[in-house]
């Protein structure tokens, strides 16, 4: 892992340096790779007739076989005081002073968090209390473990240490006690998924520079490349930004640095916006005496188009040259419900002419292959929202555990808006991916998390790019991270 915050003076001077006129320059060229989305959080049809609470009955049917297979290979020969720990299949099965262990859906029972009965029983007049960075409430919080029969109340200390949140499917090893509570010694997650192998290297072909390709395919080319990870780029139409997201962009066509560093830019195969790239637009100064009146509490007047003609401006000039993926963010103009769908064409004026070939509308959260890579990310609601449910300020042991819960986000449709699936619960992690990124973060962090099976999955945090001014890029090949930042120089007179 490396970072990189600016050029060093030996390659301050190699740019100002004249050209050789001996030396036989080479024009590199960009690398090129397979793409192949996955269109799991994609949902052509919505309908709300169902009930919410399917969803958790089908994350339990869906997850429940891998929990209960685990805490077999556990605890199945257990003996405790010469009491052989048994198994029972439902929470209503439970019986006083038995040691036995049962599988369930978490339920946090927190008195902070959001409920919306109390907000309807509220008066209107009330203004409404600011966001509560945590739901927890020390020594009053209650965990309980649910399935189709009933609930069970859950304690013990054990339970402080795996800081669970609602959604996610646990198995647990104990006794009821005289209260009617379940005394937790033990308690196990559904661990990594399975991963599917990393496709071999491909092969230079004859005819080097042919992209046309079948389908999704970006043309044939060596080697696997490398992802850049962007996030928060908050346009707004300000002047600042556009100095600093200008630095971007000749980075990402390689319009920057020694011939060195334009070589290791064309490795870059794909840029991927993680949300949030268009930000609160600035207003509009209205001159006093000609305000008027709004219609249906909208004022046409006062619309200002900045932010969506500078991101699409941005992206039209990279898209000739390099394969862009923009995924919603919770500040865009897209369905608040997880998962989001794709912005809509509308808001790319000139981008949306590379739509099939070179540019990519995603979902939140968005899954596809790049290179034989799996990737998974998303725009970091989940992530934000599993911070509230726990004390500690670890986002990214947050992030693993999304993976070792094998829920992209295991708190909705709980306290994180969700479309509500019947068929099947679609935040369930199959398959355990390569890359697991979360965007809008406050720094970046990066580990890499290993299974029991040998699974390999490199987990990222990405900052805010209109506040740090950093983007991820990720190898696609050794799954190593390197920073690199973009910042303006201060001028001191």
């Amino acid at each position: 892992m490396a970072s990189s915050s600016g050029p060093s003076e030996g390659a301050i001077d190699a740019l100002m340096r004249a050209p050789d006129s001996e030396r036989e320059y080479t024009t590199p060229h960009r690398l090129q790779s397979t793409h192949t989305p996955n269109p799991r959080f994609t949902i052509s049809t919505r309908t709300y007739q169902q009930q919410f609470s399917t969803m958790y009955f089908l994350r339990l049917a869906s997850l429940k076989p891998h929990v209960d297979a685990l805490a077999h290979s556990a605890w199945g020969d257990t003996t405790i005081a010469g009491e052989a720990v048994q198994h029972c299949d439902r929470v209503l099965d439970v019986r006083q002073g038995e040691l036995c262990w049962v599988s369930g859906t978490v339920y946090m029972d927190m008195g902070l968090k959001p409920n919306i009965l109390d907000d309807i029983t509220k008066d209107h007049w009330i203004a409404a209390p600011p966001p509560r960075a945590k739901y927890t409430t020390p020594g009053a919080d209650r965990i309980m473990l649910e399935d189709e029969s009933g609930r069970l109340s859950l304690v013990g200390g054990v339970l402080g240490t795996m800081h669970l949140v609602t959604g996610c499917v646990v198995a647990v090893m104990g006794s009821e006690t005289g209260d009617g509570d379940f005394e937790v010694l033990d308690v196990i997650i559904p661990d990594l998924p399975p991963q599917g192998p990393v496709a071999e290297k491909e092969e230079e072909e004859e005819g080097k520079g042919k992209s046309k390709g079948k389908g999704k395919e970006e043309g044939k080319g060596k080697g696997k490349g490398k992802v850049v990870l962007c996030s928060g780029l908050s346009f707004r139409g300000g002047l600042r930004e556009s100095f600093t997201t200008d630095l971007l962009s000749e980075y990402l066509l390689g319009e920057l640095g020694t011939p060195t560093e334009q070589a290791h830019t064309a490795t870059i195969i794909r840029l991927i916006l993680a949300g949030n790239s268009l930000g609160a637009p600035l207003s509009v100064p209205v001159p006093a005496g000609e305000e008027k009146a709004k219609k249906y509490g909208y004022d046409a007047s006062a619309y200002n188009a900045s932010p969506a003609l500078a991101l699409d401006s941005f992206l039209a000039q990279l898209l000739p040259s390099l394969h862009v993926t923009v995924m919603p963010g919770e500040t865009d103009p897209a369905n608040v419900s997880m998962p989001q769908q794709p912005l809509h064409p509308a808001i790319f004026g000139e981008a949306k002419a590379y739509g099939g070939s070179t540019f990519e509308r995603a979902t939140n959260p968005w899954t596809a292959e790049v290179g034989g890579v799996g990737l998974l990310g998303t725009s970091g609601q989940p992530l934000d929202d599993v911070y509230k449910y726990v004390e500690g300020e670890d986002r990214l042991a947050m992030a693993e555990r999304l993976l070792r819960w094998r829920v992209v986000a295991p708190t909705a449709p709980d306290t994180l808006w969700s479309y509500p699936f019947n068929d099947q619960d679609q935040f369930v992690i199959e398959e355990c991916p390569h890359v697991f990124f979360v965007g809008n973060q406050d720094k970046f962090e990066t580990s890499l998390v290993e299974g029991a099976e040998g699974q390999r999955c490199r987990v990222v945090l990405v900052p805010r790019f209109s506040e740090t001014g950093e983007v991820v890029v990720v190898d696609l090949e050794t799954l190593e991270v390197e920073v690199v930042k973009f910042q303006l120089r201060e001028l001191v007179s």
